[in-house]
């Protein structure tokens, strides 16, 4: 404005030289001025930019210190042979005992602990198709059902038992009788249960307790409205059901289209992008009609789950699902208040042992009920006996909170977040208590006796022939060296024998000469060396598939006259798969297995 007045105070000047001498002067003062009040301008915007990036820096400070800390916490719960889980309780607690708690309650950590639990919710939806779901469904509307009716009813009995409000009776106890999603599919995961008996079957349990959560979720938020449970629960279902009649149209009629369309622009950032899409989009789409948003997420998994793509998808997700969870158990750990953790330490260790005694003793009932065996029930039920993350966000509510003392709930809370933390330890006992009980006498014909396939060594590659074969109904014989891993295939319901392969006097117990095809899977790949030369003098017709953990060997196991194939990375061991249904001419049936099979699997167990 300054410029502009003193150009227009030398407007009338006129052409002469004296005229233009002024007019130049005036021009050359203007600018002057316009270039003070460009710096001027300039300064502040630079200053507001540098605010603005100190604003973004102290946003995500938080998320950055946490995930420098998990990492080192991951490394330590490695390193003393724990789950990474209980590292990130720990540390959780940890920063809560330094008084540092609030510094970590911002939307971002909040936002991406959310997201851990969408994305492991997402990525369980991948492992049930619409095909799997329907072969499941005993498991997940009987089983399930009837595990949250059996632990859920008790908890809310011996809530009201002791004089608690009905109402909190109700959500809490049936809030009880949840388990963690989050932990145990982590759990599952990593030690390569999904397929067997045990592991399908608390994954539907899982399923149906979701569903018993975001049912609690709405009755909560009816009492704090004061209104109504039951016409608030009914359109809740309706709502669900609706949502699944979505998610069915996408996987049977957008899924295909939508993926080939990414395909053809052949970038790995879209794949990434449109993995994150459909898991967050799902998820905010039931969290807008008022439903869970790892409802959402399951269902988005499972729309995908049916394509050719999942693969694919899955790889994108893992990695951000692992990251996202870490945010998710130091959050609960943060929960924590550690001061009256201190006034009632004692207090809170009985509450928590409580909890996991009864709970793992109602999940065997519920197991026994089901007509699960006994040592089947027993992993089963130590699996699931542990409070839930839903257990957690409910107890968060107001209107639930408000209904009992601060002090039981803050126990009653740090008891379930302590159950979860000790979820590794507690399961273990259960499986290797299952694979005592499962031991015994030698059956009288060797299961698999006649099997034309014969597999060594139960890792990750030799399961999925197993299950492959299992679900195919062609019989094989399963031989693992290590006892190890041995008792665990065991405890997870497979039929394996504990021998030793590369020593001859085990090949006419085992039957070698009767078999077609020979699956090496131990990993190990000196033991392969050993058993080769055996294998090249007394069968030279068999069928020899040498799983690999690398393809360093490759080159010199195929020159011994085997068939390697590099078992490591994503799709390893259904590369090992084709190649077994391949050496035994057999068309593979790839849909989920048929609820006999499932029957039968689980008669077994």
């Amino acid at each position: 404005m300054r410029a502009d007045r003193a150009i227009a105070s030398h407007a009338a000047v006129g052409n002469s030289a004296k005229g233009k001498t002024k007019l130049l002067l005036a021009w050359c003062d203007a600018m002057a001025h316009l270039r003070v009040g460009n710096e001027t301008a300039v300064r502040g915007i630079m200053a507001g930019e540098i605010h603005d990036a100190h604003s973004v820096v102290a946003t995500i400070q938080p998320a950055i210190t946490l995930l420098g800390l998990g990492i080192g916490a991951a490394l330590v719960s490695r390193a003393c042979r724990l789950n990474p889980i209980v590292g990130y309780l720990g540390l959780g607690l940890g920063i809560a005992t330094l008084g540092y708690a609030d510094d970590f309650s911002g939307p971002v950590v909040a936002a991406m602990a959310e997201a851990g639990v969408m994305f492991l919710l997402f990525n369980l939806g991948l492992h049930f198709s619409l095909g799997r779901i329907r072969a499941e469904a005993a498991n997940i509307f009987g089983f399930g059902s009837l595990q949250m009716l059996v632990a859920g009813g008790t908890f809310a009995l011996l809530f009201w038992a002791i004089g608690l409000p009905l109402e909190f009776a109700i959500i809490g106890g049936f809030a009880m009788g949840l388990s963690s999603t989050a932990v145990v599919i982590g759990l599952v995961r990593e030690r390569d249960q999904e397929d067997c008996p045990v592991g399908r079957a608390a994954q539907s349990i899982l399923i149906f307790q979701d569903i018993a959560a975001i049912l609690l979720l709405v009755a909560a938020g009816a009492l704090s409205t004061g209104g109504t449970m039951a016409p608030a629960l009914g359109l809740a279902g309706l709502k669900a059901l609706a949502a699944f009649g979505v998610a069915v149209i996408f996987a049977r009629y957008l899924t295909g289209p939508l993926f080939r369309l990414i395909a053809r622009a052949g970038s790995s950032e879209v794949y990434t992008a449109t993995a994150l899409f459909i898991a967050l989009a799902a998820g905010w789409a039931t969290g807008v009609v008022g439903l869970s948003l790892t409802l959402g997420a399951f269902l988005g998994g499972m729309a995908v789950a049916d394509s050719r793509y999942r693969i694919l998808v899955q790889a994108e997700i893992d990695a951000f699902r692992g990251l996202f969870l870490s945010f998710f158990f130091i959050s609960v750990g943060l929960g924590i208040d550690p001061a009256i953790v201190a006034d009632n330490w004692l207090t809170i260790i009985g509450a928590a042992l409580g909890l996991i005694v009864l709970k793992c003793l109602l999940n065997v009932i519920a197991g026994l009920a089901n007509r699960w065996s006994v040592p089947g029930s027993i992993q089963l039920g130590f699996l699931l006996g542990q409070g839930s993350e839903f257990a957690l966000v409910l107890f968060a509510i107001p209107t639930v909170a408000g209904l009992v003392e601060s002090e039981p709930l803050a126990i009653l809370v740090t008891a379930i977040a302590i159950s979860m933390a000790v979820t590794p330890f507690v399961s273990n006992v259960g499986r290797k208590l299952a694979g005592k009980l499962r031991s015994g006498p030698p059956d009288e014909k060797m299961e698999g006796d006649n099997g034309p396939v014969v597999i060594i060594g139960l890792g990750p590659a030799g399961r999925a022939v197993a299950d492959a074969l299992s679900y195919n109904e062609i019989d094989f014989l399963a031989v693992e060296p290590d006892h190890a891993r041995f008792e665990q295939a065991i405890a997870d319901g497979y039929h394996a024998h504990h021998a030793h392969p590369a020593d001859p006097r085990s090949w006419d117990a085992l039957g070698m000469e009767r078999r077609q095809v020979l699956v090496v899977a131990t990993g190990n790949v000196a033991l392969t060396r050993d058993l080769t030369p055996l294998v090249e003098e007394r069968l030279p017709a068999i069928h020899r598939i040498v799983a690999l953990p690398t393809s360093e060997a490759e080159n010199e196991f195929e020159e011994m006259g085997l068939v390697p194939v590099v078992s490591g990375g994503e799709g390893g061991p259904e590369r090992v798969v084709e190649k077994v249904f391949s050496a035994l001419n057999v068309e593979r049936k790839r849909p989920a297995p048929s609820r006999a099979q499932d029957e039968a699997a689980m008669e077994a167990a």
